[in-house]
C-alpha cells in the first residue's frame, strides 16, 4: 500500500514542527501559529473516527459529491453541517489505494470568500458552479435548469446543484508541501489513477 500506513506520523511531525525529512520542512511548519496546531488537532480529534473509515462517513451522513479530483481527492459532504467548526467539517475529501480509503483533508466551502479567515493564513480556492449526481460525478452548469435528471454518460441519478464556491482545504491528514491551506496536494499524484 502506497503511504496510508506512515501519513498519521508524518502529518503529526510536520504539525509538531519536525519531519523525517528534516530542516526544510521543520521550516515551513514553524510558519504555522500555534493556535493554528491546536485548531488543526481539534479537528484530528474529531474526524479520527472517519480516518480510515469512509463507510463511517457515509453512516454519519457524508455522502460523495466529486469522484477523483486530481491531486485533491474524492470530496464526501454532510449537507446537515453548516458554518465554520473545525471539528465538525462539513466536507471530507479522501484518497483510496484499492479499496483502502484514506481521509486527507477536511473543507469548507461558501458563497463568497469570508470576510474574517476562520482560521489563521488561511487560503482559498473556487469551484465552478456545477450539477452534481449521486455517483458523485459532476457536470459545470450556469444554472440548475441546465441539470439533466441523470447523468448521460453514467446513469446517475441528479442530487444537487450549487453556484460558484470558494473553497476552504486544511489537509489535517495528509502532508502538503503546498501548505496546510493549498488547494491541490502533490503528493497525491499516484492516487490520481484510482
Amino acid at each position: 500500500m502506497r503511504t496510508i500506513g506512515l501519513t498519521f506520523l508524518l502529518v503529526t511531525l510536520v504539525l509538531a514542527g519536525g519531519t523525517a525529512q528534516g530542516q526544510h520542512a521543520t521550516e515551513a511548519s514553524s510558519s504555522i501559529p500555534s493556535s493554528v496546531v491546536s485548531q488543526v488537532a481539534k479537528a484530528r480529534l474529531a474526524t479520527a473516527k472517519y480516518a480510515m473509515d469512509v463507510e463511517q462517513a457515509k453512516a454519519d451522513g457524508y455522502m460523495i459529491i466529486t469522484q477523483m479530483i486530481p491531486n485533491m481527492g474524492y470530496h464526501f459532504l454532510n449537507p446537515k453541517i453548516s458554518g465554520f467548526d473545525v471539528t465538525k467539517p462539513p466536507i471530507l475529501v479522501y484518497v483510496r489505494d484499492g479499496s483502502v480509503w484514506q481521509l486527507v483533508a477536511i473543507e469548507w466551502v461558501y458563497g463568497s470568500k469570508p470576510a474574517t479567515p476562520p482560521l489563521p493564513g488561511a487560503k482559498y480556492g473556487s469551484f465552478g458552479a456545477a450539477c452534481h449526481y449521486k455517483d458523485g460525478t459532476f457536470i459545470e452548469a450556469a444554472a440548475e435548469a441546465r441539470c439533466a435528471k441523470t447523468n448521460a454518460k453514467t446513469g446517475s441519478e441528479f442530487n444537487f446543484w450549487h453556484g460558484p464556491l470558494t473553497t476552504f482545504h486544511v489537509w489535517a491528514w495528509y502532508p502538503n508541501p503546498a501548505g496546510l491551506f493549498a488547494s491541490f496536494n502533490p503528493l497525491l499524484t499516484p492516487f490520481n489513477r484510482q
